[in-house]
This record gives C-alpha cells, sequence and structure tokens, in this order.
C-alpha cells in the first residue's frame, strides 16, 4: 500500500524548500501523510488485515515524531503545514 510514483512527486512539489528539496520535514510529513490516507482506506476496506495495521501505525508515529521536531525547531512551518494538510495540532 503505497502512493503512486506521480502523486509522490507532486506532493513533493508542493512542499519542498527549494527545487531540489526531496528530504525536509516539511516534505517527509507531507508524504507521509498521503500514505497514511492511502493506508486508512486500505484498512477501512479490509478490517483484518493486521500487518498493514502494524505499516500505518508504524507511519503515524513517525510523522508525529517528525511534527514534533519540526514544531520545536521552526513553529511557523509547522502551523503553516498542518493548517495546509489538515493536521491536528
Amino acid at each position: 500500500m503505497t502512493i503512486s510514483a506521480e502523486a509522490k512527486k507532486k506532493t513533493i512539489a508542493e512542499n519542498r524548500r527549494h527545487p531540489t528539496d526531496s528530504g525536509s520535514p516539511e516534505v517527509q510529513i507531507s508524504v507521509l501523510t498521503a500514505q497514511i490516507s492511502e493506508l486508512t482506506a486500505h484498512m477501512q476496506r479490509h478490517p483484518k488485515d493486521y500487518h498493514s495495521r502494524h505499516g500505518l501505525l508504524m507511519k503515524v508515529n513517525r510523522r508525529n515524531k517528525l511534527g514534533t521536531y519540526l514544531r520545536r525547531v521552526d513553529a511557523a512551518k509547522y502551523e503553516a503545514l498542518a493548517q495546509k494538510l489538515g493536521l491536528r495540532k
């Protein structure tokens, strides 16, 4: 369960800091958010898929850690990204 290459490139292009950025916290959080939404839809169709549930929980925890880091380093960027992606604080 992963997002398509085109969707990932589009997400990266929308959230990068400079033209060659692919690893900033903003990009990582946005890609994880897209993957989480795909896995959430999968889990609604297949509620007993425990291996995918484990992967979903790992992605959610990773996104939370990156969000905490970004909030600590630059709160304004975190607030803007959370508003853009619809994340709770």
